[in-house]
């Protein structure tokens, strides 16, 4: 394996192992076994865990981001907005879905000047971006108040999702949500 596709290998199962057992749970040694690699070769590309962690979610962050871009722009039957809501179905439908691994990060390394932390700020931050985008293409007159409602309506079904194990919750939440933007005034 090069060096380049080692670094993508150890990304994808440390946040494979993150994602079920969560972040504290997982130590080096295990990733490592599991990735099937010297523990050097992971401190090679990464200097410490919550690098590691920090690279895991950046591309979680991309790869799920392009991958809800993708579905809502296939989808021209409805709002955009409420196309988002469909692709937190598909999400919690998923054999590995455990809950948003931002809010997993967020609550493990509640300290605000952790790396960690701030990486789950940030996708939450790009997530409001993208639905203000949405709410912007769809011609809302307040969208910057869309997006923060729809990002809440996401975060709760997601919530809703992991504790109850319960993937309706984002058809509840698109509802709740056709409601909401049918009281925004259109430009």
């Amino acid at each position: 394996m090069k060096r380049a596709e080692k670094k993508d290998h150890l990304v994808s199962v440390a946040h494979a192992l993150f994602n079920e057992h969560g972040y504290h749970a997982v130590g080096i040694d295990k990733i490592v076994a599991k990735a099937g690699i010297a523990k050097t070769t992971l401190y090679r590309h990464f200097k410490s865990k919550d690098d590691l962690i920090v690279a895991v979610l950046r591309n979680v962050d991309a790869q799920t981001r392009e991958a809800m871009r993708q579905f809502v722009n296939a989808d021209k039957r409805q709002d955009s907005l409420l196309a988002t809501f469909d692709y937190l179905l598909q999400w919690f439908e998923a054999a590995d879905f455990y809950g948003c691994p931002f809010m997993g990060a967020a609550k493990e390394y509640c300290d605000a000047g952790s790396p960690v932390r701030r990486e789950a700020e940030m996708h939450k931050r790009l997530t409001v971006a993208y639905f203000e985008e949405l709410a912007r293409r769809e011609g809302y007159h307040s969208p910057t108040a869309v997006a923060k409602e729809i990002n809440l309506l996401h975060e709760g079904a997601t919530a809703v999702a992991q504790v109850k194990g319960d993937a309706t919750s984002a058809l509840d939440a698109k509802s709740i949500a056709s409601r909401l933007i049918s009281g925004y005034e259109k430009v």
